[in-house]
């Protein structure tokens, strides 16, 4: 008769090798990322100005090697980013950020989840089940909104893409003044005392409030977050081409006088003008960062370009319509009003300084 515990021993090794070859696969992608991200300059001018014998000094040339060059760079930097914040996100659900925002006053309760916004798995089509379980668990609605506003401002992918394309600097700066929007803005609707304006239904729901303990390991973590990589870069992938090919026409064509004529610190109305042409749009942060890139190039403040980054990925109109499910107009107007001031605010104050 066979011992029962062979079985076992021969599943462990099958688990045991499975893990070892992802490990493997994972240093040796590492290895080639780093090998192709150091050579993409030379590569894309090569290509550029040798094989197809383009002028650097011309229009066209500067336009082609800008695309040539950001498109793998902003691809590689989303996929490493994506990556990451997988791996992040296999230890932080929305279901433990409900818990541990539950009981929580304003201020700390603000602070809290706006740092929590920053980590945990959001999108548009989440704000709905997330804002219901929040009001739920008895998080006070200033609380709610402060994660809410966070979570896609402060994006991950964002945060990525900032520092390999402007530095730690530049990434700073943006991080500490989407928490303060995220903070001060939940902080203030709070104190409006405004719970009048969600709908009604959203008060009469009770959700599961069950947590599932799942017991990952190191493997399970990698394999889903390659998983998020496969998910998220095969849907955004064509709107980073275009916010390239937007990015290499205006660091090709567009005359740099222009440039700071429209968005430069001298034009008191470019802040709230970005604000206001931001809200509307529907970018997600992979594509927008490229057309940041390039209007810096071209003599764009600071200040007005993150401005108008902010109001793009932060104010997004989906998120908006679907957020209109659970509040009534006059929320949702305080909310678009509250946090649009404050990106102006931002934008006037890095302009000044910087």
């Amino acid at each position: 008769m066979s011992n029962c515990c062979e079985p076992n021993e021969c599943c462990c090794s099958s688990g045991s090798k499975k893990s070892s070859h992802i490990w493997k696969l994972l240093i040796l992608a590492v290895v080639v990322w780093f090998g192709i991200y150091f050579i993409l300059d030379p590569v894309s001018k090569y290509l550029t100005f040798d094989l197809m014998k383009l002028n650097p000094s011309s229009h066209l040339g500067s336009a082609v090697q800008f695309f040539l060059y950001d498109t793998p760079k902003v691809l590689m930097l989303l996929t490493f980013a994506v990556f990451v914040i997988g791996l992040i996100q296999t230890f932080v659900t929305p279901q433990r950020v409900r818990t541990i925002l539950s009981g929580k006053k304003e201020w700390i309760g603000n602070i809290m989840s706006a740092c929590l916004g920053i980590v945990t798995p959001f999108c548009s089509c989440s704000a709905v089940p997330l804002f219901v379980g929040f009001v739920e668990a008895g998080i006070p609605l200033g609380v709610t909104l402060s994660f809410l506003i966070a979570a896609p401002m402060i994006n991950e992918v964002a945060i990525v893409l900032l520092f390999g394309l402007f530095g730690w600097k530049v990434t700073a700066l943006y991080i500490g003044t989407g928490l303060l929007i995220a903070i001060i803005s939940g902080w203030i609707i709070g104190r409006l005392k405004l719970e009048r304006y969600i709908e009604d239904w959203v008060l009469t729901v009770r959700m599961d409030k069950t947590e599932t303990n799942e017991v990952l390991t190191w493997t399970d973590r990698v394999q889903r977050a390659w998983q998020s990589v496969k998910d998220v870069v095969g849907k955004v992938w064509p709107y980073i081409i275009v916010g390239i090919a937007v990015g290499a026409l205006i660091h090709g064509y567009v005359p740099e006088g222009l440039m700071v004529s429209i968005m430069g610190k001298g034009a008191w109305w470019s802040v709230p003008a970005a604000v206001l042409m931001g809200v509307p749009m529907y970018a997600n942060a992979a594509g927008i960062i490229p057309i940041v890139q390039a209007l810096l190039e071209k003599g764009a403040a600071l200040g007005t370009s993150l401005a108008f980054m902010m109001a793009v990925i932060g104010l997004s109109l989906p998120e908006t319509i679907i957020l209109r499910k659970v509040l009534k107009l006059p929320l949702i107007f305080v909310f678009l009003g509250v946090v649009s001031i404050g990106i102006m605010i931002v934008g006037f104050l890095f302009n000044i300084v910087l």
